[in-house]
């Protein structure tokens, strides 16, 4: 905890310096093809152990017919564990690992006439480990449509049908018809840092699950920015004794390819 208080207080210091830079925030040339990787991690010893791990890739691919965005994250985490031996019932120390998540999704845009106009495709597969379900994974097609853009912000929003396979863990199939929508916007708040905020829903019969990602990103060089980022991922349909909501908030690296 106490690195990431001081990491914390470190990005802060930066944002500060970004967001009080001089000079107005410019258009910056779009490029075609963007590739980033995010990386964080903790490492702690003494009286608690704790390693984690947090990675992504992002990547947006800007055509003359087409617009797509890919998303790569994992996460991991280990924790020292009291547990209680059942022949003795003395207390006991042991590492385990406490939280596994991989996921991954793609959504094509296809432009139409008016180029803010577009029809969409996106596909998702999510395995958390220690979440309600065994695995989560979603196809769904429809309208999406870019509400503005401006230099230093953009709003878009995608809507339509699609379907979700998803199991409990406990074999129950929660699979069914769905209704996706997802809002994306971004706010350059100066040269150096900017604002996200990504809202997304899928509504079934069974379970509607919905994921929230917000961060603040500062760039520390060319290449180098450092984010704070918090993302919530809820389910209404979950095992009993679990939560509906699992929330990750992290301080992380992150480097632009290209």
């Amino acid at each position: 905890m106490k690195i990431t208080n001081f990491a914390f207080t470190i990005f802060l210091s930066v944002l500060s310096g970004s967001v009080g830079a001089s000079g107005s925030v410019s258009e910056e040339e779009q490029k075609d093809f963007t590739l980033e990787g995010e990386f964080g991690s903790i490492f702690s010893g003494g009286n608690t152990q704790t390693t984690s791990f947090k990675g992504s890739l992002r990547s947006h691919h800007e055509m003359q017919d087409w617009s797509n965005d890919y998303v790569i994250e994992a996460l991991y985490r280990q924790d020292d564990v009291m547990l209680v031996d059942d022949a003795t019932g003395e207390e006991y120390e042991e590492t385990q690992t406490t939280a596994q998540r991989f996921f991954i999704s793609s959504q094509a845009n296809y432009k139409l006439t008016d180029p803010d106009n577009r029809l969409f495709a996106f596909a998702s597969y999510e395995d958390a480990r220690f979440s309600s379900f065994e695995y989560q994974a979603t196809i769904a097609a429809g309208w999406s449509s870019q509400w503005f853009k401006k230099p230093n912000s953009h709003f878009t929003y995608s809507i339509g049908p699609g379907y979700a396979f998803q199991e409990l863990q406990e074999g129950e199939d929660a699979s069914g018809m769905i209704l996706r929508g997802q809002l994306d916007y971004g706010w350059k708040i100066s040269k150096n840092a900017n604002i996200k905020q990504i809202l997304s829903t899928e509504i079934g019969s069974l379970n509607t699950k919905s994921r929230s990602e917000s961060s603040v990103s500062a760039k520390i060089n060319g290449s180098m920015s450092m984010k704070v980022s918090v993302i919530l991922n809820h389910n209404t349909e979950v095992e009993e004794g679990a939560e509906n909501l699992d929330t990750e908030t992290a301080v992380t690296l992150v480097y632009n390819f290209f």
